[in-house]
């Protein structure tokens, strides 16, 4: 089972990453220069009352928030991993998933990460670390 350590480890690897507190709930959140990519996301009141009004409930566990490169992006990552990703009425129309880390596979954990740091990080430095992936 995964945990936010093992968010920020894979996060801090990327380059020009910090941790910083996110504003809006406190909790732990990564981002470049450029905006967050990845962050804690526990449930607000009005989350569990559009989710309860919607016949569905917040999951047990962990989760955090992770930005797509757009909502079509968003819509094809929920249909292929319904087990570990999900959302909620709070993220329509926004780019971002939420992901389960107790049920998301590592190797999609990471990469769902990665691509994220990519949409965000400055153009220079995203190449530069693609070409040295390669």
């Amino acid at each position: 089972m995964l945990a936010l350590d093992d968010v920020a480890r894979i996060a801090l690897a990327l380059p020009q990453t910090e941790e910083v507190v996110e504003g809006h709930r406190g909790g732990r959140a990564w981002r470049t220069k450029n905006g967050m990519f990845v962050w804690e996301r526990g449930p607000t009141g009005a989350d569990l009352t559009a989710l309860d009004a919607a016949g569905r409930e917040w999951p047990d566990g962990a989760v955090v928030g992770i930005r797509t490169d757009g909502l079509h992006t968003k819509e094809a990552l929920l249909e292929a991993n319904p087990d570990c990703l999900f959302t909620i009425p709070h993220f329509d129309g926004y780019p971002a998933v939420l992901v389960r880390l107790d049920r998301v596979d590592p190797a999609l954990l990471r990469e769902l990460i990665v691509d994220a740091w990519l949409d965000r990080a400055p153009k220079r430095v995203a190449r530069e670390y693609l070409a040295a992936e390669r």
